[in-house]
């Protein structure tokens, strides 16, 4: 089934330097992004494990708060966690769409209020996410580190988290394209001093541009980022992440395969195994070879393990499952 490990990956891919993991809701992307954070620390690298799950679980996972703040993993040289919190970006945001606002209304010479037009935008549900982009972005810009493990939210919303590079940009492509035309009609039809003033949304529309251009470049080399599907030996997880490869392909973001999650060792089974146990093997053995069959690069098969995963001895051991 395994053409390619993940490990063989990694040695194809030296430049690697932003890995995601997603996929659809409880197959273990936390577990798995915590062991492959563990292992590129380990192997020397400076390496950040960011959570860009509004429904943070890396502090679980290691047993210690890392909750607004990058933080040195106890115990693991090299390795930094940080549940990326939105609130002052989102705080942020909200401020400078209130000024952009502002000028506009008194630039245009309206007599309304601004705060209907930054409710409005801020309460659309897609502004955390928004604010959770802008802060991935952030860090991946600041480059401190030389990897970056994102454990993402599930599926859907890493869809439309990692293609907001794409989105920003051709929306702020349209937003240039009708505010200069904009100002050339207002400088042909007006003889005041205002034809010569500065176009502050312009500068902003130009910077924004600028910044997502150069995020969907980094999102987009296949020498630096793969983004791998983590699913279970189950139909749910299959169907979802069958659907969602060709859109992240079409996007642009290099997919580097699939990593197959808490599969049950057929070995374990004995004369006196529960019925319960010998029929879940049946199931995932079936469904095993559906994934053989649907995906051509899947690069490990993680065990199910007889105790959950937390704390560093037991994300050590998935991370030998993982590089195996």
């Amino acid at each position: 089934m395994i053409t390619q490990s993940m490990s063989g990956f990694v040695a194809e891919h030296p430049n690697l330097k932003y890995i995601f993991f997603g996929g659809k809701g409880g197959v273990g992307k936390t577990v798995l992004a915590g062991a492959a954070a563990l292992w590129f620390a380990r192997s020397g690298k400076r390496t950040l494990l960011a959570s860009t799950n509004p429904v943070h679980s890396l502090t679980s996972l290691l047993g210690q708060d890392v909750f607004g703040r990058h933080t040195p993993v106890a115990g693991v040289p090299n390795l930094h966690a940080f549940e990326i919190d939105t609130r002052d970006t989102i705080e942020r945001s909200k401020r400078e769409i209130r000024e952009k606002v502002e000028w506009f209304l008194r630039y245009a010479e309206i007599k309304t209020k601004a705060d209907e037009f930054v409710e409005s935008a801020t309460m659309n549900p897609a502004f955390e996410e928004s604010a959770m982009f802008e802060n991935m972005i952030d860090l991946m810009f600041e480059d401190q580190y030389e990897v970056y493990v994102f454990d993402t939210a599930p599926t859907a919303n890493a869809r439309r988290l990692l293609g907001m590079s794409s989105v920003y940009s051709m929306w702020v492509n349209k937003m240039v394209q009708s505010r200069q035309e904009a100002m050339s009609l207002r400088e042909l039809l007006s003889y005041s001093r205002r034809k010569k003033e500065k176009d502050p949304l312009l500068e902003y529309l130009l910077s924004l541009r600028e910044r997502m251009d150069r995020a969907k470049g980094l999102l987009t080399r296949p020498e630096k980022t793969a983004f791998f599907f983590a699913t279970l030996p189950e139909a749910l997880p299959i169907a979802v992440i069958r659907r969602f490869i060709g859109w992240f392909e079409e996007f642009g973001i290099p997919v580097g395969g699939v990593v197959v999650n808490m599969v049950i060792d057929p070995r374990v089974l004995k004369e006196d195994t529960p019925d319960f146990v010998r029929n879940r093997v049946a199931m995932q053995s079936e469904y095993l070879r559906e994934i053989e069959r649907t995906f051509p690069n899947v690069r490990a098969i993680v065990p199910l393990f007889d105790t959950e995963v937390r704390g560093i001895p037991m994300l050590s051991q998935t991370a030998e499952c993982l590089f195996a």
